[in-house]
C-alpha cells in the first residue's frame, strides 16, 4: 500500500472517459491500493486531479475520433501532472498508428506498428505473459512478469524504460516529462503491476 495513508485518502486520482474497453479494471487496482478515483471526460477534473490514467482497449481512429471531439486530445497534452497511458493509452500518445492510418496525441515522436507474424507459431494478437527486460526506471521491476494484449506495439525508441520481446523486441513502457506509459495491463499483471502502479501513484 502507498507508505502514507493519509496522502493516499486524499489524492485525487483522475482516468481518462472515453470509448474504450477494460477501463473498470483500472478503478478497481486503484481501489485494492486505497484510491478512490473518479472516471471522468470533464477537462476541468483532468486538470486539477493529482494523477491521471489513460487505459483501454479499443481501435485506434475511433478511439482518437472520440478523443477529438470532446477536446479531450488537447486536455491531455496539456496536463502538467504525472499521467499513465495503459495498453491503447500507450499507443494514443504517440505519434501515429498503423492502426487505421491514425495520427494521435504526439507526445511521444514515435509510430505504432502492426505485429507481423514471421513463423507460423506467431499469433497476433499478442496474449499472455511476457517478462519485463532493459528496465531504466526504478518504478519497474527488472524481470517481472506482466501481462499483455494487443495487435499492435511502440518500437524501441530514445524514450523505452522496458522492452519485451515478441515476434521482435518493443518497447513495453515508455517515459517522457511527466508522461509515463506502459503496453502491458499492470491491472491484470498481479503483485508486479501493482507495484508499478504504487509507485506511479507516489511520484
Amino acid at each position: 500500500m502507498i507508505k502514507n495513508a493519509y496522502l493516499c485518502a486524499r489524492m485525487k486520482v483522475a482516468i481518462v472517459k472515453y470509448n474504450a474497453g477494460n477501463i473498470y479494471s483500472v478503478v478497481h487496482a486503484l481501489r485494492r491500493l486505497g484510491v478512490e478515483p473518479v472516471l471522468t471526460d470533464d477537462p476541468a477534473e483532468l486538470r486539477a486531479a493529482d494523477k491521471v490514467l489513460f487505459p483501454g482497449q479499443g481501435e485506434a481512429s475511433q478511439a482518437m475520433g472520440y478523443l477529438r471531439e470532446h477536446g479531450l486530445d488537447e486536455v491531455i497534452r496539456s496536463l502538467q501532472q504525472p499521467v499513465l497511458g495503459i495498453c491503447i493509452g500507450q499507443q494514443l500518445m504517440c505519434r501515429h498508428s498503423e492502426e487505421g492510418d491514425t495520427d494521435c496525441l504526439g507526445i511521444f515522436p514515435v509510430d505504432v506498428k502492426r505485429f507481423r507474424p514471421t513463423h507460423h507459431e506467431d499469433k497476433v494478437p499478442h496474449m499472455g505473459w511476457n517478462v519485463l527486460r532493459d528496465t531504466a526506471s526504478d518504478s519497474i521491476t527488472e524481470n517481472g512478469y506482466v501481462y499483455f494484449v494487443h495487435s499492435f506495439y511502440v518500437p524501441i525508441c530514445e524514450f523505452t524504460t522496458a522492452t519485451t520481446d515478441y515476434i521482435l523486441p518493443f518497447s513495453a513502457a515508455l517515459h517522457k516529462d511527466n508522461f509515463y506509459a506502459c503496453q502491458f495491463h499492470p491491472e491484470k499483471s498481479g503483485r508486479v503491476g501493482e507495484q508499478i502502479l504504487q509507485r506511479f501513484l507516489q511520484l
